[in-house]
């Protein structure tokens, strides 16, 4: 499982736990991360295969998800779960959504300085074996680059017009009506206190 999709030790211990759940369900994960404050918040962005997941969708995943925590308690403090779509926006983080998005806009950022450099700003050109390939900007003109998608420590898609409007036109497509609810939360309590002890496999 790539850093993009689960980042510390912890996130990669709750993306094992919560994977097979959403997979059941006939979704994908995409990201998540265990947040810190007052009380933890554990965001999970989730998706179809074919993109287009639904606020309906995101309860479905948070009610099992919730269940599965509740019984392997990884946990420690009280926290919130939050099941959200990826958004507009999205992070990009596993190799295929480099290609499915191909032609729009990215930011990418790399673990390691490459040409003296860490972020890099363009157009995604896909992928080619392990590499992502960014058409980026330079003052002779526009050059092709290819990144390792292992060098990837953040990607995520730039909020333009031009996105906006293809998004929901795929909503549109799709038969979706309320455009209001694409990026809504679904929000459920996970209460350390009252899950049982670990089932240990």
């Amino acid at each position: 499982m790539s850093d993009l999709i689960a980042k510390t030790a912890m996130d990669r211990r709750l993306a094992d736990i919560v994977t097979p759940v959403i997979e059941g369900l006939g979704f994908e994960l995409v990201r998540i991360r265990l947040m810190g404050g007052a009380t933890r918040t554990l965001q999970i962005m989730a998706d179809r295969p074919e993109g287009g997941i639904e606020v309906d969708d995101c309860g479905e995943i948070s009610t099992a998800v919730s269940a599965v925590l509740d019984v392997e308690d990884p946990i420690e403090e009280n926290f919130v779960l939050e099941v959200s779509s990826p958004g507009i926006d999205r992070p990009l983080t596993r190799l295929k959504d480099f290609e499915m998005w191909k032609g729009w806009e990215t930011r990418v950022e790399t673990t390691e300085l490459i040409d003296g450099r860490r972020r890099f700003k363009g157009t995604l050109a896909g992928v080619e074996g392990e590499e992502v390939l960014i058409e980026i900007e330079e003052p002779s003109g526009v050059v092709t680059i290819g990144l390792q998608f292992e060098w990837l420590a953040d990607a995520k898609l730039i909020l333009t017009d031009e996105l906006i409007t293809e998004m929901l036109r795929q909503k549109k497509a799709s038969g979706v009506i309320d455009e209001s609810a694409f990026d809504e939360i679904e929000t459920s309590e996970g209460d350390e206190e009252d899950a049982p002890e670990p089932t240990k496999h």
